[in-house]
């Protein structure tokens, strides 16, 4: 992968956490701003309910935060591209589609094959 190729994914990798983090403020912010405390017991359950999603969501935000963190080093370290299983090239095309991806489509496939057989 060349030089251009790298600026590129990193570039794609900030543009995304700038995405995330702002979505962490938008839920901070709704949160303070929508909460309430309603008399209503279904509508306070509504609000906990709702909230609990968001929470949920992102959490899930924080750890691919992690994960992009981690590939912003690897570019940085000129070690991404490479699949971790293997060592071959991952490609373009599927680090397009998935820039934090860490291994081949190949080893990718045979992970969740045998995750499939371990959890049914």
């Amino acid at each position: 992968m060349n030089e251009r190729q790298r600026a590129h994914f990193k570039s794609i990798l900030l543009n995304w956490k700038a995405e995330l983090m702002e979505e962490v403020d938008r839920t901070v912010t709704h949160m303070k701003d929508e909460a309430a405390n309603f008399p209503d017991p279904a509508d306070r359950a509504t609000q906990e309910e709702e909230f609990s999603l968001e929470l949920r969501t992102r959490d899930r935000e924080r750890k691919l935060i992690k994960k992009i963190d981690g590939t912003i080093d690897r570019i940085d370290a000129d070690d991404y591209g490479f699949c971790d299983a293997c060592g071959v090239e991952i490609g373009i095309k599927r680090l397009e589609a998935r820039p934090t991806a860490d291994l081949c489509i190949d080893c990718k496939t045979l992970d969740e094959i045998k995750e499939k057989q371990e959890h049914g």
